[in-house]
């Protein structure tokens, strides 16, 4: 009676004992390493100056960096968990081998406009190339590449195939999803707290879907999130820089990919909508609002949902807990839609 007790309360917690393992891995390390990352930006000069331009919502010097930390943790987890969790098959896939190697890539790329400030296309044809790059890592376990979309309106298995489309069409998703996070990253604590909604919702999706590997992915995402967070909530004594912002929008962007994705074709239209809901509309609320100004998309200003909230009379913490609130709450919807398919 009491072995089919446990049993029975164990049975639900199976998928997720190596993905809680990495993310509490991740935090960890995130945690203690973004102090260490905090010194060395300070030391290299990688600070933003609050008086630089009238958009930032700082009072003090603020260094940058803390992509290293998140990086850091998010490697150190995965390296660590998944030969546990595999340890008589392949624990490293290609497509994750392709996500460490150009995530490095971007990370050490976010560092340097940290401190040269490149311009807007530059960081453009940057994740465009990762987003092209990221699809000729692939084997057996599966490649990140959206090569097919579910019908909406269809029978169930209704597929349009997208052909030599998909590689275009995986390179701007990846770029919208990655640069939307970066747009986003204006409050204390709003960027590593989005991330940490997304990641911990595809970790769910995950688990439940059978598709182990991502979960552990995932949720060392969000526990190297959430171990930075806790230096970044306001007021904040590190920000992520856009290194922080393109390794958790990239990472993001391919797990959804390699797994939401494919979870429920009738519905993989709508789940990057709602996983990634709140970045991806301040995206387009402030693009919309440029172009309806005659402004260049790419000129920064003040019309972000965070401006927006705080020019409201919202505080930060406030503003961050807002829209971390709506966030979690079209997860939410995310998970019910997927479960309710699957």
């Amino acid at each position: 009676m009491i072995l089919d007790l446990i049993a029975a309360v164990d049975r639900p917690l199976a998928p997720f004992r190596a993905p809680l393992l990495a993310g509490f891995i991740a935090l960890v390390v995130s945690w203690f390493l973004t102090p260490l990352v905090r010194n060395l930006a300070i030391r290299k000069g990688a600070v933003d100056d609050p008086k630089s331009d009238d958009r930032r919502v700082h009072k003090t010097p603020t260094p940058r960096w803390g992509g290293l930390a998140i990086y850091g943790g998010l490697l150190v987890a995965v390296l660590t968990v998944l030969p546990y969790a595999y340890p008589k098959s392949q624990p490293f896939p290609s497509y994750l081998i392709g996500m460490l190697v150009i995530g490095a890539v971007l990370v050490i790329v976010g560092a340097l406009d940290d401190l040269y400030q490149y311009k807007a296309k530059i960081q453009a044809l940057v994740l465009l190339a990762a987003g092209v790059a990221i699809q000729f890592f692939y084997g057996s376990v599966g490649r990140i590449q959206i090569g097919s979309v579910g019908v909406p309106l269809g029978n169930p298995g209704d597929f349009l195939y997208l052909g030599i489309f998909s590689i275009p069409l995986t390179a701007i998703y990846i770029f919208v999803v990655t640069k939307t996070m970066d747009t986003i990253d204006g409050v204390d604590g709003l960027a590593s707290g989005m991330a940490t909604i997304s990641a911990g919702t595809l970790t769910i999706i995950a688990a439940y879907s059978g598709q182990p590997r991502v979960a552990v992915i995932a949720a060392a995402t969000a526990g190297a999130a959430i171990g930075f967070l806790r230096h970044n909530y306001n007021p904040a004594k590190i920000f992520m820089g856009t290194g922080g912002a393109y390794i958790l929008g990239f990472t993001l962007a391919c797990l959804s990919i390699v797994g939401a994705l494919k979870t429920a074709a009738a519905v993989s239209i709508v789940i990057p909508l709602l996983v990634f809901g709140i970045p991806i509309f301040d995206a387009f609320f402030v693009i919309t609002r440029r172009v309806l100004s005659g402004q260049p998309i790419t000129q920064a200003d003040k019309r972000h949902l965070h401006h927006t909230l705080m020019g409201r009379g919202l505080t930060v913490k406030q503003t961050m807990w807002v829209m971390c609130l709506f966030a979690a709450m079209l997860c939410g919807v995310a998970i019910m839609v997927i479960r309710s398919k699957g």
